[in-house]
């Protein structure tokens, strides 16, 4: 066959899904948010966050979000973890969500902020007790010498912490990624995939098409 005579290619019929709807990109990830909650085995909310230090060296991990609206997308540390310190010198994050099972994903950039003294208490008292005491035992991103430093941090702030409430440690809190870009992509058949790109325009948004 010479290659006058290969049949020439086409781009695939849409599959059965609907297409990326361009509205609110708060509502529509909300919406997203809410079938992978139905579809995925775990943590639909589970999202790479990647940070940067004062040279501009990525750092990428998993954490969960915890709250998501006008605003922004909220998840809590200890600030004086690695991430904590990365965003104390370098205020901006990009944040990254894959549903397998729904084959979407959505990629959310912007610069953060702490959240309020009264979200962090009201989301502390939220937690189960003993992820209340783990955050006191815990200096995350320190070296640790041995499993049981950590299980005696946890016995000397559960003995200490046994009577009433288990106060919120003073470096542990929230923080806010105010979305400035919101990326949705969605599977499509050969790799010809949908990407909706959403901008921050003042108080509206300005929305693109992206090749895949």
């Amino acid at each position: 066959m010479t290659p006058d005579d290969r049949p020439t290619p086409t781009v695939p019929e849409p599959d059965a899904g609907s297409p990326i709807p361009q509205g609110d990109p708060i509502a529509l990830f909300n919406a997203w948010l809410e079938e992978a909650t139905r579809s995925e085995p775990n943590d639909a909310n589970a999202m790479t966050l990647a940070t940067a230090d004062a040279s501009g060296w990525p750092t990428a991990r998993m954490v969960l979000l915890k709250g998501v609206d006008g605003r922004g997308f909220v998840f809590y540390t200890n600030k004086e973890s690695r991430k904590g310190q990365q965003l104390a010198i370098n205020p901006r994050a990009a944040l990254m969500f894959h549903w397998k099972s729904l084959r979407r994903a959505v990629r959310i950039e912007g610069p953060v902020e702490q959240v309020s003294d009264a979200e962090s208490d009201e989301y502390f008292r939220s937690r189960p007790r003993d992820s209340r005491i783990g955050a006191w035992a815990s200096t995350q991103s320190r070296p640790m010498e041995s499993r049981f430093d950590l299980e005696k941090r946890v016995a000397l702030y559960a003995a200490k912490y046994a009577i009433g409430e288990v106060p919120r440690p003073p470096y542990w809190g929230g923080f806010r990624v105010l979305p400035q870009r919101i990326e949705f992509w969605r599977d499509r058949p050969f790799r010809l995939h949908e990407r909706i790109v959403h901008h921050r325009d003042g108080n509206s948004w300005r929305t693109e098409r992206l090749y895949p």
